[in-house]
């Protein structure tokens, strides 16, 4: 779970930097990362989803 959740916050930083260099300087390569890392991100909170619902039947 600790892993998981490290995960999420480097991919969530990673978002926020592209994002804000798209919105700030409209750089399109840093858009399209920025789209990639949120489609990570969806993908490791419903993995977050399944280990957090696991965890919670114990």
């Amino acid at each position: 779970m600790k892993e998981l959740l490290e995960k999420i916050n480097a991919e969530f930083e990673t978002f926020k930097t592209d994002s804000d260099l798209q919105l700030e300087k409209g750089n399109k390569a840093a858009g399209m990362r920025a789209r990639k890392a949120a489609l990570e991100l969806s993908k490791l909170l419903k993995d977050f989803r399944k280990v957090s619902v696991e965890q919670g039947k114990k």
